[in-house]
């Protein structure tokens, strides 16, 4: 009793301490200045009293009890909750992994047109029935080739309204690459999923839009991963394709954020693995999300200031679910 009467006058001087009108000085206890006075400074335990004092860990199953009041630690933090040790930060870790791994369970819907693209541009009055049956002709002779390829190539159409009849197909607007820089877009998705996925990051509209160009047909899983991990409402459309690739060259040739391959033999060595990141890394932020096949870890060491954060203050980590 008489421990827990000294600890619960201890909190009560802290508290103190961090209300506006509370004391200068902060009377630590002599457990946290060391076995002699004078060996560490009072206002370094101040400051850490002020970072983690009353900060509650996230892990739900914490059981370090009133002790955790007094660790000096403020990271790192994982989807919002801070973790008090390495072992709170593999349990937040474990629960995002189920929750990511449970989702990758239902299966993706399949964007199906309500029209084909030839007959679609045949009743806007774009081709005619002998324009459409020449491109068809020429796509099943060669037995590759987009539809729209072969009608721009037999000059039946332009490519334009090809990419406006695919806009029409998958309800979404035709973009442009008006003052596009891909330098200042790299943080939005980690390069390999801009390869594999072909996805065109174009720019961001009042701090709170993306908006993701795509070549011949949208990609509505990774618009969702952007928009979990960035926090910005995803916007996509279509480009035309001669204009999205060399801006498609471009973007890939741009810097990204550091990027780390991850392959675990099971879900609990993946566990392990990504906490181990976390906990070395420390970082003030950080976030778990699937897109497809594969999970994508972001950390910031820094706290972002802008819709976007500085490529140098994030780390991506990426791992593949079928390996798990």
């Amino acid at each position: 009793m008489p421990l827990l009467r000294e600890n619960r006058t201890q909190v009560e001087h802290g508290r103190r301490a961090l209300s506006p009108g509370g004391p200068a000085r902060v009377p630590a206890p002599r457990a946290l200045l060391g076995t002699e006075p004078g060996l560490e400074r009072v206002e370094p335990v101040r400051r850490r009293l002020a970072l983690g004092l009353f900060t509650s860990c996230a892990n739900p199953a914490c059981d370090s009890g009133w002790m955790k009041l007094w660790r000096s630690r403020s990271v790192p933090v994982f989807e919002g909750g801070w973790s008090c040790s390495p072992a709170c930060t593999r349990a937040q870790i474990e629960a995002a992994l189920l929750r990511e791994v449970d989702a990758h369970g239902i299966p993706e819907e399949v964007h199906r047109h309500r029209i084909p693209l030839g007959l679609a541009m045949l009743e806007q009055g774009w081709i005619t029935s002998a324009q459409l049956r020449r491109a068809l002709e020429a796509q099943k002779t060669a037995g590759a080739g987009r539809l729209g390829h072969w009608l721009v190539r037999q000059q039946a159409v332009s490519e334009q309204l090809v990419t406006r009849a695919l806009g029409l197909q998958w309800s979404c607007p035709v973009l442009g690459l008006e003052a596009h820089a891909p330098e200042g877009l790299t943080a939005v998705l980690p390069r390999l999923f801009v390869d594999a996925f072909g996805a065109l990051p174009l720019r961001i509209a009042a701090r709170k839009i993306v908006y993701l160009g795509f070549e011949s047909r949208l990609d509505p899983a990774l618009a969702l991963a952007v928009e979990r991990m960035t926090g910005l409402r995803a916007e996509s459309g279509l480009v035309q394709e001669s204009l999205f690739r060399p801006a498609y060259t471009r973007m890939l040739a741009a810097t990204f954020p550091p990027l780390e391959l991850i392959e675990a033999a099971s879900e609990s060595a993946l566990v392990q693995v990504l906490a181990r990141r976390v906990e070395t890394l420390k970082p003030v932020a950080s976030r778990l999300v699937r897109l497809h096949d594969c999970l994508w870890l972001r950390m910031w060491t820094d706290p972002q200031k802008g819709p976007l954060p500085q490529i140098d203050t994030v780390r991506d980590l990426i791992c593949s679910l079928r390996s798990s």
